[in-house]
């Protein structure tokens, strides 16, 4: 599974800090609302769910296997004045003492996890640190518009007044095991000099609608609800959409 390292830790949290939303912290907090117990949200990153949430009154905890991208998410707390427990962890052999009421994983996090077998053992394990009734709620999407050889650039400027420049190339499609690979090049340049480079294989699953709700009834999830573009029950229509399935224990 891919995990975030020192640069592309960085060049997200700058591009998205905390308070940007693309309709995901709005959705979860609705969805949530009626929730008086424990949160958990796995791949809590820089913590761009996590604190809006407990700004709201939520009791969220995540983890995360980037201990850099947690770095950053023990940083935003602070500048929120806010705590929470986040700890370092997988999705396939995470264990806790504590049930919870809701698990949320938005965003697609979830398809980072590219073996099918750790991906039914990491739905497994959320299905067991549920409380009865408890819900599970996690977004997908497809890749529609991945071209191999293509590339893409963007820039930042960080604090320390750097410059990092991001090169991303859509690398391979497998349609056989449903990824894709893109490939980031990271470059960090202090007065015209490349003072840090980092270079990453990005490799993201996808599936289908039906398919991953198959998935989540044989782990023996029910009354599963499919959404799309943030909008509580709205089939999906277009394969550009954001899928959130909502399943319970």
């Amino acid at each position: 599974m891919y995990t975030y390292h020192s640069i592309s830790a960085e060049v997200y949290n700058l591009d998205k800090p905390i308070g940007t939303s693309f309709g995901d912290v709005e959705y979860y907090s609705d969805r949530l609302q009626h929730v008086k117990g424990k949160i958990l949200e796995p791949a809590v990153g820089t913590g761009r769910i996590l604190i809006p949430l407990l700004e709201q009154g939520f009791a969220i905890e995540g983890f995360d296997l980037s201990e850099e991208m947690l770095d950053y998410c023990r940083g935003n707390l602070k500048k929120a004045q806010k705590e929470a427990t986040i700890y370092q962890a997988n999705m396939e052999t995470f264990q806790s003492d504590q049930l919870y009421e809701a698990i949320i994983i938005p965003t697609g996090t979830f398809l980072l996890i590219t073996d099918d077998e750790k991906a039914m053992t990491s739905l497994s394990n959320f299905y067991h640190h549920l409380e009865p009734n408890g819900r599970l709620i996690v977004d997908i999407f497809l890749q529609p518009d991945f071209h191999e050889g293509s590339s893409q650039y963007r820039t930042f400027t960080n604090k320390q007044d750097e410059l990092i420049t991001l090169q991303i190339t859509q690398s391979a499609i497998n349609y056989i095991e449903q990824t894709t690979t893109t490939h980031h090049r990271y470059d960090k340049w202090k007065e015209g000099k490349c003072i840090e480079s980092e270079f990453e294989i990005f490799t993201l699953k996808w599936y289908g609608i039906q398919e991953f709700k198959r998935l989540l009834m044989q782990i023996g999830f029910k009354d599963i609800v499919i959404s799309s573009d943030y909008c509580y029950k709205q089939y999906p229509t277009d394969r550009n959409q954001t899928i959130t399935f909502e399943a319970v224990k």
